[in-house]
């Protein structure tokens, strides 16, 4: 096979994560990289100093050689930089949530199909062991036909990352019902079988509007740090805030089932919670990544005594071991055509259910309906974005 120039557009970050395509002993390079941060690139150069480094994200796309890119910016720059890659005749990495809108994600699903470049969503989630083995066992009949799923999501460290730099701001992210909620709603259509059709959200921002505030002038800084808590106490928080620190929302798949989404940016303790009943049984996950487990019920009695319980190890990697198969998928998806794990049919449903989770929410909770996609979208991505 011809070798595959990799660009890396983001550095530093969450960009890191695209180092990992490198490996020309398999025909993979990284060549170039661009981002608006001096020191990210500096960083990117010392691993890569072969490579070309920009500040101009659109000076990487003119290299005619990179044959693929990897989009790890804030999510309000993903249509951008989607669209041009896609122009640019790029296979496209783009991390999740697709982009902050329903109508930007519709853009890039028709400048995909346009163009014929190949898109992928980095929704690593659908690459977790504890979610592959929920699916696993879901997809077995043991717990029956899923009727409903509920996610509780408790985030102790969205005070540090979310309400001290851009994610704080509606005009950047919409929301993080949609900044982190994409990634549970996307699983949760998965292993549902099924994509919202309608909505109906609750939200507030209770507890960091509450909160000592930086001023415009002092950067921000989104680090974890254990002892930033309890949230009262702290200060450091960004000048505006204008997105809720709790939420939830309701929604009915269009394959009859029904799901419920919980999230909280002031809980003392990380973890997303799923349970889905099902016509036999339920499944629920005891911690989401390194050593947790899934407990199944088949039975009638107590929540302490399941039927069954599958302990999972900790798998090698960041985001629960995820990054790395997912790369790895993106790769053989541009290179050999193989099936992807993540759809981007499935990466604009979680966003468009997010997007009017937040809508309901601020409109007096009102039910919201999910714009229908062209049968010629749904059709493209089905058969693998290959033209008939």
């Amino acid at each position: 096979m011809k070798t595959l120039k990799v660009g890396a557009i983001a550095t530093g970050g969450r960009g890191r994560n695209a180092w990992q395509a490198h490996d020309p002993e398999n025909g993979v390079v990284m060549t170039a990289g661009a981002d608006i941060s001096e020191t990210a690139r500096e960083d990117f150069k010392k691993q890569f100093p072969d490579a070309v480094v920009f500040d101009d994200y659109r000076k990487l796309l003119k290299l005619k050689d990179v044959g693929a890119v990897f989009i790890s910016t804030p999510d309000y720059l993903h249509e951008e930089m989607a669209v041009a890659a896609l122009k640019a005749g790029k296979a496209v990495y783009l991390e999740k949530p697709m982009a902050i809108t329903i109508e930007g994600c519709d853009r890039i699903l028709k400048t995909a199909m346009e163009t014929g470049s190949r898109l992928f969503i980095g929704h690593n989630m659908r690459h977790f062991p504890v979610i592959l083995k929920m699916k696993e066992i879901i997809d077995s009949g043991l717990i029956g036909e899923i009727q409903v799923g509920w996610c509780r999501h408790f985030v102790n460290y969205g005070g540090d990352a979310y309400f001290r730099d851009w994610h704080s701001e509606q005009r950047y992210a919409t929301g993080l019902l949609l900044q982190k909620g994409a990634h549970d709603i996307d699983v949760m259509h998965w292993l549902m079988g099924g994509y919202t059709k309608s909505v109906v959200g609750m939200g507030m921002l209770s507890v960091y509007n509450r909160c000592g505030r930086r001023s415009e002038k002092t950067p921000g800084c989104a680090k974890w740090d254990a002892a930033q808590y309890p949230p009262l106490t702290q200060t450091g928080f960004s000048p505006i805030i204008d997105v809720e620190d709790h939420s939830m929302i309701m929604m009915q798949l269009d394959n009859g089932t029904q799901a419920t989404y919980m999230q909280c940016h002031y809980s003392p303790d990380a973890e997303r919670n799923y349970t889905f009943i099902g016509t036999q049984g339920r499944i629920e996950n005891i911690g989401d990544a390194g050593t947790c487990e899934i407990h199944v019920w088949t039975r009638r009695g107590p929540r302490e005594t399941p039927d069954i319980i599958y302990k999972l190890k900790p798998a090698v990697g960041g985001h629960g071991g995820a990054d790395g198969p997912i790369v790895e998928n993106f790769l053989n998806f541009v290179r050999f055509g193989a099936k992807t794990n993540t759809s981007p049919i499935a990466a604009r449903n979680a966003v468009a259910a997010g997007v009017l989770g937040h809508c309901s929410m601020r409109t007096g909770c009102n039910r919201q309906d999910v714009p229908p996609l062209p049968k010629k979208l749904i059709e493209y991505f089905a058969n693998g974005q290959i033209r008939k």
